[in-house]
């Protein structure tokens, strides 16, 4: 009897560890809840003080509070560090606010980011300013972008569109109302047309009109067009199509001066106009000219272009622009319309300046990682937000075919402009599959 008890403990215990060895590469979530975070919890709780020490992240305490420690309480007077007010576990990792001490700032806690996750033994730390003396550490526990899982709450609403990952385990937002006109750079086989089936996918749920330009003959925004307002697959076509744009944006800069107010979102919900989400697929090929007689048209596209970008946040026209690369070398024109998109998000390039092309002007420390994302990640990106921070997204893998099925399932949320009907998408009509017939023969007799 107490072999066999020996021989099912091992076993047991066996089985355990096996059980666990298969979570965490199968089932990380599992694996971080059942073993990760207690473990993880404890470091931090025994290390912090030293912690933030080793790694200058603590301040001389006040002259009260040197008195107090030598005259009363008889202790050795001790470095300040922030003083923690909230530590909350989640399925991906650690939240810990942080109350920040005088004489500290986020900026020290960013640099110091690396050596935090090292000395706690998880995958990445970043930093979140929640309000003003307090921030946000946000441990990872693992890879969340090694197999991408967005979080159960992610849905589009409003004008925001969660269309990927963030390395700390939270969703990455599109929002047009926080940052209108955006920039998306990224090489062949990036992942930069599946982060834009994704931003589609959401869109087409939001009582938006989406205008498509796609001058490579429509290849990529065609399956769309069920829920297209327009769409322009020439440089010829997306000249006049600018055109409409910027009459329709004169017409409603009219309506906010007949009303008095400086921005759509001012107008009651009746008289608002529908906003307008302007999906440019290849910037390159509205700069391209292949012989002078062209130089009329590209600049056409490349003022409107400009004029949009520049002012039609106030009337509810966003842009949205992707292509390969975006330099001066497109022409003129090219750095000062690059200047006016504010979102950027660099997928895998091929040479370092594409990066700073992108991110360059707005988060400068982003461009190294940028340029080293491996090619066996397709959809990696780097991304700036609001805040002027950037962060590592990766986007979940949405075939073609899935967000055509979407923008077929909402084509009832195309709204009606007028000004844009001649450029509406024809949509083929769905051809019924071929089966066995349901009609019963009846032999032919003599």
């Amino acid at each position: 009897m107490t072999d066999l008890s020996t021989v099912l403990e091992t076993t047991g215990a066996l089985a355990g560890a096996g059980g666990l060895g298969y979570a965490k590469v199968y089932a990380p979530r599992v694996y971080w809840s059942l073993v990760g975070l207690p473990v993880t919890w404890g470091r931090f709780s025994f290390t912090y003080r030293s912690t933030m020490d080793v790694c200058g992240l603590t301040v001389q305490p006040s002259r009260l509070r040197a008195f107090l420690a030598r005259n009363i309480a008889h202790t050795e007077v001790q470095p300040v560090p922030p003083k923690v007010r909230h530590v909350r576990g989640t399925s991906t990792g650690l939240r810990v606010t942080l109350r920040l001490p005088a004489g500290l700032e986020p900026a020290d806690l960013v640099a110091a980011s690396e050596r935090l996750r090292h000395a706690w033994g998880v995958h990445s730390v970043t930093v979140a300013e929640t309000k003003p003396g307090h921030v946000e550490l946000r441990m990872t526990g693992y890879d969340v972008l090694r197999r991408v899982r967005m979080p159960r709450g992610a849905r589009p609403e409003g004008l925001s569109v969660p269309v990927a990952l963030r390395e700390d385990g939270t969703a990455f937002v599109r929002d047009y109302r926080q940052i209108p006109m955006a920039l998306t750079l990224g090489a062949n086989n990036s992942g930069k047309s599946v982060y834009q089936r994704n931003l589609i996918k959401g869109l087409a749920k939001l009582p938006v009109a989406l205008v498509g330009i796609d001058c490579k003959r429509g290849v990529e925004h065609s399956a769309y067009a069920a829920r297209l307002s327009a769409l322009a697959t020439t440089p010829d076509a997306s000249a006049s199509l600018l055109d409409v744009l910027m009459g329709e944006m004169e017409s409603r800069f009219d309506l906010l001066s007949l009303h008095g107010v400086s921005d759509m979102w001012d107008l009651p919900t009746g008289l608002r106009p529908v906003p307008v989400i302007v999906l440019v697929d290849e910037v390159a090929e509205l700069f391209l000219i292949s012989s002078k007689k062209d130089e009329e048209r590209r600049e056409r596209i490349v003022t409107a272009l400009i004029r949009l970008a520049q002012m039609a946040r106030a009337v509810g026209i966003y842009l949205e622009v992707c292509g390969q690369r975006f330099g001066s070398e497109l022409g003129r024109g090219a750095t000062m319309l690059r200047a006016q998109l504010t979102g950027r998000v660099v997928h895998r390039v091929n040479d370092k300046q594409t990066a700073e092309m992108g991110l360059a002007d707005v988060a400068p420390d982003a461009v190294m990682t940028a340029s080293l994302i491996p090619a066996e990640r397709p959809g990696t990106a780097v991304a700036t937000d609001s805040t002027g921070g950037w962060t590592k997204i990766r986007t979940p893998h949405t075939s073609r075919a899935e967000a055509a099925a979407v923008c077929r399932e909402f084509a009832h949320l195309v709204p009606n402009l007028p000004a844009l009907d001649l450029y509406r998408p024809h949509v083929p009509a769905s051809v019924p599959v071929s089966g066995p017939s349901l009609v019963k023969p009846f032999p032919v007799t003599d």
